[in-house]
């Protein structure tokens, strides 16, 4: 076995881009701002919802959709003989618009959440007024959805905070990034409008730094570099995939790794923040992680000293350490999640049956 060993690089959460609000104008109904965008080289190739919902703050591309329907979206035009820059509503959601173009967006004001408190215990790392930063358990989905309207993070975050901040949505209150249902690990949590905005604005411009560990299938070296497109897989709606026509730019790279026969414990920076990034990524190049069923994570037959990794009931892959800078006190914090009990006795029982055949083990390299 070999142990190798780089520095992390930064990384961002996709959906979590900043907007800028204008101020207000004569017509504007009560209880909504503008939110002035341009579409960038990024977004230049994309649905117009696609590419709205990566650059407002805390909206799903449900919402985006929401608003474009209900004419909330404006496109710029050229200017007229006169000088003046009109505007045209945006109709369609699937028009894809060139990068440069300015778009305008009637946004509601921030509401109450609309997803009910429960007492459910939280493992908190560190909370102040404006942040609570917490270690997710694996199993725990982020915010509600089809299938979850309770039991979520969310759920847990209202019964423990009585004013959350509301820039998410009624379903996503204070969420600024997430993680897997199977993922357990560091998050932040905003508990103010302006830490969301601001945490938001970290995420986008890469300035936060997000580490991860994963026992993948195979040998991998340390500083291996994946840089792929991601983009929903036609086929199967709730996977990403690395061959979708329409994807958008994700690098990933391997840091730290621990080789065992068969698999390598590895930790992982990610560049950018796509939907189940270092699932596809590493999927992609025949290493999935181990127990990801979704990605071709679980083989058909486990070599007799791997039987351990069997009783994975979840993708082995956990946040282990986050880093940003406070949203009001500009000071750089840092903060680590150890390793859960779950993925340390799969550890332990897989260096045991790797002793026992005679192989070099995690405690004994």
């Amino acid at each position: 076995m070999t142990q190798d060993q780089e520095p992390p690089m930064h990384e961002h959460d996709d959906d979590e881009d900043e907007y800028e609000p204008d101020e207000p104008v004569d017509g504007e109904p009560e209880g909504s701002r503008l939110a002035s965008v341009e579409i960038g080289e990024d977004e230049a190739n994309q649905r117009a919802d696609q590419a709205l919902a990566s650059l407002l703050s805390g909206m799903s591309r449900s919402q985006v959709q929401r608003l474009i329907k209900e004419g909330h979206v404006r496109v710029a035009t050229t200017a007229d003989a006169a000088g003046e820059v009109g505007s045209r509503p945006l109709t369609r959601t699937s028009e894809v618009l060139p990068a440069g173009t300015v778009l305008t967006v009637e946004l509601p004001e921030p509401v109450a959440s609309e997803a009910l408190p429960e007492d459910i215990p939280l493992d908190i790392l560190f909370e102040d007024e404006h942040i609570i930063v917490l270690n997710k358990a694996a199993g725990m989905v982020v915010h509600p959805a089809a299938g979850h309207a309770t039991g979520t993070l969310v759920n847990a975050l209202l019964h423990h905070v009585k004013d959350l901040s509301g820039v998410g949505g009624t379903m996503r209150p204070g969420i600024v990034h997430r993680l897997d249902k199977g993922t357990s690990g560091v998050m932040v949590v905003a508990k103010s409008d302006a830490a969301h905005q601001e945490l938001a604005r970290q995420f986008h411009d890469r300035e936060v730094e997000k580490e991860y560990v994963a026992l993948i299938w195979g040998l991998v070296h340390n500083g291996r570099r994946i840089e792929a497109p991601i983009g929903r897989d036609t086929h199967s709606r709730q996977k990403m995939t690395t061959r979708a026509r329409r994807a958008r730019a994700a690098v990933t790279r391997i840091t730290w790794a621990l080789h065992l026969p068969g698999v390598s414990l590895v930790r992982v920076a990610i560049h950018t923040g796509r939907t189940h990034q270092i699932r596809v990524h590493l999927s992609s190049i025949g290493h999935p992680i181990c127990g990801d069923a979704t990605y071709g994570g679980i083989p058909r037959r486990i070599a007799p000293h791997l039987k351990a990794l069997s009783s994975l009931q979840r993708p082995f892959l956990h946040a282990e350490r986050l880093v940003f800078t406070h949203p009001t006190e500009r000071r750089r914090m840092e903060f680590e999640a150890p390793l859960p009990d779950d993925l340390n006795q799969v550890l332990a029982q897989l260096d045991a049956a790797v002793a026992k055949f005679g192989y070099k083990t995690l405690q004994n390299p």
